[in-house]
């Protein structure tokens, strides 16, 4: 179990999965920052993606697999089948649930939950239609069997594992197998998981409802689960012609325009839901004063100005405003790196909250070195605040401010620090993740001397330096030449 700075908890999630998409084999396990190197086209984005989707498919991973919306919904259905006897009483088995929940300093287990709910619940958790779908929506697919290794041969099933778990007991589980013909799930959720407060204190205000009928359904905006971002690799091009993407969609959205457009083009899921967020975004909705903070460095220290919002029409336009100047600059008229560190500084500032996923593709995208491990020290600062952050890499810049952070942690750790570092990471904060072709996923450990720098990052330095020295060597041996010719 992963605690933050602030209390709140994050289980452990492991993540294993064989023959998808580019990915022979990987075992990983979610840490509060996760990081994946490697090639080109070895899995990365595709893992990546593939945490997001069951994330979306399971609310957010959490200690037991619900949301409390979801147990809405149950209850909602349940007691419209099964009416309450009068609007005054409670059925036997909620009258003995409530008990037990308002039972103080007693723990709650899932086997005390309704029978019914923990019916509804198991079937929801091997409903392999509901993760087959978001699967196709995340990779933009007409079927998920597309996802099965394409490598070589795709005569081996693809296998998704993922298990939830605290201090070393299973909370939950979920599998699913796809052969390309058949598809199979299975999964559990552990009958000794102890819910705590705010699970019960959702299942409690559900249970609590007399008459489904007649009282509104009421949500739990003080518990709302923990959500997952994705930030893609293409948020550059959206932030600079968002407008006209969505005016385009608009307008293909008629029948008019549909009878035009016979094929339209179709986004990824994680496209169409960072294309959502900066459309629909509203800067009267605040995150944390940390996590504004956090953004506030970043325009600060990075960008070296403010991201500002205007609303002009439908959808609202971003500039960006250098320190010191007067007015804001369009993001088609801005620098590259402002494009992409926009929508990050727009989600700190009032979309991403403690608690939640962030996932970045390659936060270093035209980034100068200096401004990348500027950016190494926002995701460390991000982990404090109890964002759980992935990211894809390609940065060695990245990699080696992370490893500092890593030594500046473990410093701490020994009492060393003269003074509390301003952040800070602790090796068993980060997992790294090497991706290659062909070759299982392997996790890059943290070390002293060597950080977290995968091997064939030395043997591109090794073999940079020894052409140089060789093309060195002749231009000193040609211009030597020449000396004693001219003598």
């Amino acid at each position: 179990m992963q605690k933050t700075k602030n209390g709140q908890q994050h289980p452990d999630i492991q993540l294993a999965v064989e023959n998808f998409g580019p990915i022979e084999k990987a075992e990983i396990d979610l840490r509060p920052l996760t990081v994946f190197v490697g090639e080109s086209n070895t899995g990365k984005t595709y893992l990546a993606a593939l945490i997001y989707a069951l994330q979306s498919t399971f609310y957010g991973i959490s200690r037991v697999p619900w949301s409390p919306h979801r147990i809405l919904q149950l209850a909602g259905v349940h007691y419209s089948r099964h009416p309450i006897v009068s609007t005054q009483a409670l059925s036997e088995e909620t009258q003995e649930v409530l008990e037990k929940l308002n039972a103080t300093g007693q723990p709650f287990k899932f086997s005390d939950s309704p029978q019914w709910l923990r019916d509804r619940l198991q079937s929801d958790l091997v409903n392999s239609e509901r993760f087959k779908d978001e699967l196709r929506r995340c990779f933009d697919l007409e079927s998920a069997s597309e996802l099965i290794r394409f490598r070589e041969s795709r005569h081996d099933a693809m296998k998704v594992l993922l298990k939830v778990s605290e201090e070393n007991q299973c909370l939950w589980s979920f599998g699913i197998y796809n052969s390309g013909t058949e598809v199979t799930t299975d999964g559990s959720v552990g009958e000794d998981t102890v819910l705590r407060h705010d699970d019960r204190m959702a299942l409690r205000e559900t249970l609590n409802t007399r008459d489904w009928r007649q009282e509104p359904v009421r949500g739990f905006s003080w518990m709302a689960p923990a959500k997952s971002y994705y930030l893609p690799a293409a948020r550059s091009g959206i932030m600079q012609s968002h407008g006209m993407i969505a005016s385009s969609l608009v307008d293909r959205a008629t029948r008019v325009g549909l009878e035009r457009f016979s094929e339209i083009p179709t986004f990824s899921g994680m496209i169409a839901d960072f294309l959502k967020q900066i459309i629909n975004y509203d800067e009267r909705r605040l995150s944390s004063d940390e996590m504004s903070g956090i953004a506030k460095v970043l325009e600060d220290e990075v960008l070296r100005g403010e991201i500002e919002i205007r609303q002009p029409a439908e959808y609202p336009e971003f500039r960006y405003r250098p320190q010191k100047a007067e007015q804001g600059l369009r993001m088609s008229r801005s620098s590259s790196m402002v494009s992409e560190l926009a929508p990050l500084v727009l989600f700190l500032r009032g979309i991403v909250q403690p608690g939640d996923t962030l996932i970045i593709e390659e936060p270093e995208s035209h980034l100068h070195p200096a401004a990348q491990t500027k950016v190494a020290v926002i995701l460390a600062r991000l982990v404090r605040a109890g964002v759980r952050v992935i990211i894809t890499t390609h940065s060695d810049w990245l990699l080696e401010q992370i490893g500092n952070l890593i030594r500046e942690g473990e410093v701490m750790k020994l009492g060393k620090n003269k003074t509390e570092p301003a952040t800070w990471l602790t090796k068993e904060e980060v997992g790294a993740w090497h991706f290659s072709i062909d070759d299982p996923v392997q996790e890059i450990l943290f070390e002293h001397i060597a950080g977290i720098e995968p091997e064939e990052y030395g043997e591109v330095a090794e073999k940079l330096y020894n052409r140089s020295v060789d093309l060195r060597t002749q231009l000193e041996e040609e211009a030597g030449g020449t000396e004693v010719e001219q003598e």
